[in-house]
């Protein structure tokens, strides 16, 4: 399966569960910023997972417009996951992954697992404690 993972990450933490995805699907996937592509390549994959952090609620500003600049995804299955902070406050805005997850099945997309999201210990990272090997895990699943 031809897999790409695009991601967005502001301190590094929303990479790291990128570079772990990436790496988990095997030599098969590819692996680029949200700023490094095109979106009509993305319809040459048949698996294209997006991650960003979660900031005001959203995904980043270059995720929001690479998604919002996508052709039709029918026929491409997608996934989605973000990074965010444990805080009551950050509840209220929502998170990332859902709306990316919803912006994809508008898009067409087929979406092979509810949103997921990996914790990080502040803010600014560093990523919670087994959240690279449970990103691995979530990416074996996809795939199967």
């Amino acid at each position: 399966m031809k897999s790409l993972v695009i991601y967005d990450s502001f301190y590094g933490n929303t990479e790291q569960i990128a570079r772990s995805v990436a790496s988990a699907i095997g030599s098969g996937a590819e692996i680029c910023r949200a700023t490094e592509i095109s979106p009509s390549k993305l319809l040459t994959f048949d698996l294209v997972i997006f991650g960003s952090p979660t900031q005001g609620g959203r995904p980043t500003k270059p995720l929001q417009e690479l998604i919002k600049n996508l052709p039709t995804l029918k026929g491409i299955k997608v996934a989605s996951f973000d990074t965010r902070f444990s805080n009551p406050i950050v509840k209220i805005f929502g998170f990332a992954a859902d709306r990316i997850a919803a912006s994809l099945t508008q898009k067409g997309g087929q979406l092979l697992a509810p949103p997921t999201w990996f914790f990080v210990e502040t803010e600014k990272g560093p990523l919670k404690e087994g959240k690279l090997e449970r990103a691995a895990a979530w990416a074996k699943e996809l795939i199967k």
